[in-house]
């Protein structure tokens, strides 16, 4: 068994962001405390809410890094902050709330690195710490696992959020994004337009607008699952639909400023490790299985056949397919 790690995150209120680290698969142990600040004798809620102390609230995690990649947890992370903000998250306002990634191994910056570029690539701004962990105290004991404590009590990170992550088992860890001068030389022109530069296909122009063959569509960038065969359906849109992601944790949604033809605002879709351009989700539509369809650019998939997908590492997504 490979040597347990640590990795302290700040992100808001700890009571929230230690239920979501927790609930990841390969999480051995989180730990609420304070990270970052002038010493032991201000490590106390009361001196911390001051703000005063240079503290923030934060998460000290310890998890098996052959069961989870780094990776994986930061991007659990960052899928409950807002990266722009600088003292706040959610409602919460103050220093303590600060934002950060400190760490204990300079060996884990590239991926910190790595994760952290892909994040800022989909934010319109990014004030997150990263910094070597000077020093972390534990928080008081009704502190640490709060939530489990009390059902009820205040949690800034959604509810469903947690529960996605903590059902999820593709770790996009093992899909990370290539070099840029690798994407150029792998992708065609068509893929390259509409993945990196947010371009849309020509309708009825993908052979898997109305292909029906089981399998997997994986990011053509990464190659991180995205879509399973099971959610594929025939929509008269021109280009693949889906009713849903194979998980949620892998499809980004963001507001993209375009307008759709009810002059509402369009959802774009994006991958979560290589922040493809995917197509849009749309709501709320007739004729569709569960009225949610994610119109996706064939250009941006890559089909996996359910004969090939144990032999190409698919093999545990099996039967999601």
């Amino acid at each position: 068994m490979a040597e347990k790690k640590t990795i302290c995150l700040a992100g808001g209120c700890f009571w929230g962001m230690e239920k979501l680290l927790r609930s990841i698969k390969g999480v051995s142990g989180a730990v609420s405390g304070y990270a970052n600040g002038t010493g032991e004798k201000d490590a106390n809620y009361e001196a911390v809410c001051s703000g005063r102390t240079g503290f923030r609230e934060a998460v000290q995690v310890e998890y098996d890094p052959e069961a989870v990649t780094l990776d994986a947890i930061l991007f659990a992370y960052y899928s409950a902050i807002n990266p722009a903000l600088i003292d706040r998250q959610g409602p919460d306002r103050g220093s303590q709330y600060q934002a950060g990634i400190y760490y204990t191994e300079k060996s884990d910056l590239p991926a910190i690195e790595r994760v952290s570029d892909v994040i800022k690539q989909r934010s319109t701004g990014f004030n997150v710490e990263i910094e070597p962990l000077r020093n972390f105290y534990p928080a008081e004991e009704y502190h640490q696992r709060y939530l489990d404590k009390n059902p009820d009590g205040y949690c800034h990170i959604p509810w469903a959020g947690i529960r996605a992550q903590a059902a999820s088992a593709i770790d996009p860890g093992k899909y990370p994004l290539p070099t840029e001068e690798k994407i150029k030389a792998e992708l065609s022109s068509t893929q390259y337009r509409v993945t990196r530069e947010n371009a849309t296909e020509r309708p009825y122009s993908s052979p898997y607008w109305q292909s029906d063959k089981r399998g997997l569509y994986v990011d053509a960038v990464t190659g991180e699952p995205l879509f399973s065969s099971k959610d594929k359906f025939t929509s008269d849109c021109g280009w693949p639909a889906f009713s849903s992601p194979i998980e949620g944790p892998v499809v980004i949604e963001r507001q993209d400023g375009t307008f759709d033809l009810d002059g509402s605002f369009r959802t774009e879709v994006r991958s979560r490790a290589g922040n493809s351009h995917l197509g849009h989700v749309f709501r709320d539509e007739p004729g569709t299985p569960t009225g949610t369809r994610y119109c996706i650019n064939g250009a941006a998939l890559r089909f996996v056949p359910y004969a090939d997908m144990e032999k190409e590492g698919y093999g545990y997504l099996l039967d999601k397919t």
